[in-house]
């Protein structure tokens, strides 16, 4: 099977879920063409995503000119389908917030992604994220091009649905797919009944090969770590004021960047935390391994989130993890068995649980982080997760 991927910015730093799914695609023998609209705007540190970059086509890139052009190749080659997709994107953009005007750009993407799949003769395109990549694979299916589906992940597309146009987006889909049960029951809140069958439940997942020999639990005072964009829907914050609460000597460590670094920073030096709390930037899959073996266990205090990978990799490690009870965690974080799990922006409880957590001994840390592994294994392989989505794609 030939498919197109659709994407806003790929590679991302925080994107390597996307990377993991279409490579495992391409080993079960499908070929897949990377088609993002611009390439990310931060430095990539990891080599996997450099080499995805090299890989990937990016639409913006090719200039004005040629988007200009395969608008007027798609109008004069069928006006009325043209007609068509100009009408929904009149309507995509009166519902969204941010007009009519860049939903005429999407359009003019959309033209040159369907005569992109159609030359690369790419039989099904599938989009990551309900925004402007679903509304490019939903246009591009109205001027001609291949059979459309789309991963939507939250919390963004869940906090503007109808800006978004989901129910358009499912409707004209051959299906859509959530990431966890959670996700599907907010897609079905937005999605006519009679296209609730459409909405399908794929995870991300997991190389079980890559954590083929998980790292014993380490010895000495209790290590956290934090893994994600340091923006406010993540709650490092909330993490940051819990943890000058807590009464054992826990080490901290933040892992990623974002626009909140510079408040992180300021709070942990109001608290007095500097020698207890460690920064890191991004870093590659590698150091990311290698903090998790060095981590008693993984703290996701999020106040909102779709079902984090970092959760699933410290899982995959044996590590138990403190998160917030929303969204898909709690179908893959079960309370006392695989770790904690406390609600979102309670910084008593948060803090709570790391004491719980410093206070569990070695034995029985260790065999929350045993029960972690089997759990994620058995729920997030990539190659059990992409065979379940190219079955989809091959039965649309």
């Amino acid at each position: 099977m030939k498919i197109a991927y659709i994407l806003n910015t790929y590679p991302q730093p925080s994107q390597s879920f996307i990377r993991r799914e279409i490579r495992a695609l391409e080993a079960a023998g499908h070929e897949v063409t990377r088609l993002a609209m611009r390439a990310a705007d931060v430095p990539l540190v990891d080599v996997q995503d450099k080499e995805e970059a090299t890989k990937t086509q990016y639409v913006l890139k090719t200039g004005a000119p040629a988007l200009l052009g395969a608008l007027a190749q798609a109008l004069w080659q069928n006006p009325a389908r043209f007609l068509r997709a100009f009408k929904m994107a009149l309507r995509l953009g009166s519902a969204s917030e941010i007009g009519r005007l860049r939903h005429m750009i999407y359009l003019a993407e959309a033209a040159f992604v369907a005569r992109q799949m159609t030359a690369n003769g790419a039989t099904h395109a599938h989009a990551h994220f309900g925004t402007n990549a679903a509304t490019v694979a939903m246009l591009s299916h109205l001027l001609g091009g291949p059979k459309y589906s789309f991963t939507v992940h939250g919390p963004e597309e869940f906090d503007a649905p109808r800006a978004l146009s989901l129910g358009d987006k499912i409707h004209h889909s051959a299906f859509a797919v959530a990431i966890s049960q959670f996700g599907r029951s907010q897609l079905c809140r937005w999605a006519d009944h009679g296209d609730w069958a459409r909405i399908k439940v794929v995870h991300c997942g997991i190389e079980p090969a890559k954590f083929a020999a998980p790292p014993p639990m380490p010895t000495g005072p209790r290590r956290l770590v934090a893994i994600g964009r340091l923006v406010e829907q993540k709650g490092q914050l909330a993490l940051v004021e819990a943890l000058a609460r807590t009464q054992a000597p826990i080490h901290l460590t933040l892992i990623g960047d974002g626009e909140m670094r510079n408040q992180i920073e300021a709070l942990i030096a109001q608290h007095g935390l500097a020698n207890r709390i460690t920064l890191t930037g991004w870093v590659d899959e590698a150091r990311i391994k290698h903090e998790l073996a060095q981590a008693h266990a993984l703290v996701m205090p999020s106040f909102a989130e779709g079902l984090p990978m970092v959760v699933m990799e410290a899982m995959a490690a044996a590590r138990p993890v403190i998160a917030t009870y929303i969204a898909g965690t709690p179908e893959l974080v079960q309370p006392e068995s695989t770790g904690w799990l406390v609600p979102a922006g309670d910084l008593d409880a948060l803090a709570a649980a790391m004491d719980r957590f410093a206070q569990t001994n070695d034995a029985t840390l260790a065999q929350m982080g045993q029960n972690a592994r089997i759990r994620v294994l058995q729920r997030h392989d990539i190659d059990v997760e992409a065979a379940k989505l190219a079955a989809a794609m091959q039965g649309a």
